[in-house]
This record gives structure tokens, C-alpha cells and sequence, in this order.
């Protein structure tokens, strides 16, 4: 059997909230709002509040975020209970949600890369490579989905990531000339790589107890059963074909 999946504590902080937001959301539910448009919205916020990053106004910045985070968990409420949920919108949920992190982070690279006091490349570098580990927070996961396993761990999932680009921000803003904002992104970033690193290790473990099957690839013609030549090939071999 692969490893069960173990509950993280935003999940049981996700239960709070759902109980605190739950008349917004069934007043939503209520008119019909289509969960896509809850989606764009709230990723339209989040753009808009890594833009306000991008120009110095952090803690500003932070409690745009705050908002964000209704938006995301409205709209599947929204689509369960008005039963619209559907597999383009799983799809387009997702892709706007890496709109989103990827214009966060890039803007806080902007930041660093123009902001006359806390200029800084080395912080700019590290905004880079917090992007490409959160981008691999989700590829692994959607790649892990596509073998039909569900690889909902590691230590910095969505959910952890938008509470510390918010709440610290909208609190701190840049406190202690701005070490509070860059232990934020340095956690964040390597967090980021440790969860991708745990999910390729809890892949690994999960297709240990799969079978093997012969794999295809979708780029190259399919061989011709009746051709002696790929009749002398090996099975595994012309299905990799």
C-alpha cells in the first residue's frame, strides 16, 4: 500500500475558518456565482498585491493578501454546493494559483532588484529560486496525481505559503529594516525544496508498491504488431517505442 497521507495543521486551521466565512460563502452560493469568477478575482487581488510589493508598500501588501485568502477557499466551497464543480475548473484553479505565486515572488524580486534602501541582488536571487522550488511544489504533485497518487505532503504546502506571505506582512511590513520580510523568503524558499525533495521521495516510495507497466512514448508511432521487426523486438521495448 502507498503512505497515507498525514494531516497537516492548516488543515485543521482550514476547518476554523470554513465556520468563520460561512455565510459569505453561502451567500455566494446562494446567487449562483460562477467559481471561476471567485477564482480570477482572487487571483486579479493577488497580482494587484504583488504589485504594491514591487513598490515598497509591504505591510500594505500583507493585508491585501489577507483577502486572498477568502477568495481561495470559496470558490470550491462555491462549486461543490452549487454543483458546478468540474474538471476545468480544478484545472484553471490550479493554473491561476501559480499565476499567483509566481507574480508574488517576482514581485518582491522586484523589490530587492529597485528599492533605493533594501537594495539587494543576493535577495533578489533568493526570490528566484523560491520561485522555481514552489513551481516544483506543484509539478510533482500534478505529476504524482497523473500516476493516480495522491502526494498531498511536506512541510510547505499552498496554504503555509500564502499565511507567510500575508499575516507576518501585514504586521511586520519591513520591521527591523527588513530582516523580518527576508527570513520570510529565505524560509519560504527553503521549505519550498524541502517539500518538492519530500514528495519526490514519497513518489518513489508509493511506485515502489506499483506494478510495473510498459510505457509508450506519445511522441513516437506505434509500432506495426504484424512487423517482423518489431515482432523481434523485446514487449518492454516496443511499448517505450
Amino acid at each position: 500500500m502507498p503512505p497515507n497521507y498525514v494531516k497537516q495543521p492548516t488543515d485543521y486551521v482550514k476547518k476554523g475558518a470554513l465556520r468563520a466565512i460561512e455565510p459569505a460563502i453561502a451567500l455566494l452560493a446562494r446567487n449562483n456565482v460562477s467559481p471561476n469568477t471567485i477564482t480570477t478575482v482572487g487571483t486579479l487581488i493577488t497580482v494587484a498585491a504583488s504589485i504594491v510589493y514591487a513598490t515598497g508598500h509591504i505591510m500594505t501588501a500583507g493585508w491585501i493578501m489577507n483577502v486572498t485568502a477568502f477568495f481561495d477557499v470559496a470558490d470550491g466551497q462555491v462549486a461543490r454546493r452549487t454543483g458546478r464543480s468540474s474538471v476545468f475548473g480544478a484545472f484553471y484553479d490550479s493554473t491561476l494559483d501559480r499565476v499567483a505565486d509566481g507574480a508574488l515572488m517576482a514581485g518582491l524580486a522586484f523589490f530587492y532588484a529597485t528599492n533605493p534602501v533594501h537594495h539587494n541582488l543576493y535577495m533578489v536571487v533568493v526570490c528566484l529560486v523560491c520561485i522555481v522550488g514552489t513551481f516544483l511544489i506543484s509539478y510533482t504533485r500534478a505529476r504524482a496525481e497523473a500516476l493516480g497518487i495522491d502526494a498531498k505532503v511536506g512541510v510547505m504546502q499552498r496554504p503555509e505559503r500564502m499565511v507567510l506571505l500575508s499575516i507576518p506582512q501585514s504586521l511586520f511590513g519591513l520591521f527591523w529594516n527588513g530582516w523580518v520580510l527576508m527570513a520570510i523568503i529565505l524560509l519560504l524558499t527553503v521549505t519550498a525544496w524541502i517539500t518538492a525533495v519530500q514528495r519526490i521521495a514519497f513518489v518513489y516510495r508509493a511506485t515502489q508498491h506499483m506494478d510495473a507497466k510498459p510505457i509508450r512514448m506519445i511522441n513516437d508511432p506505434a509500432p506495426n504488431p504484424s512487423s517482423p521487426k518489431a515482432a523481434s523486438m523485446p514487449a518492454t521495448r516496443r511499448a517505450q517505442s
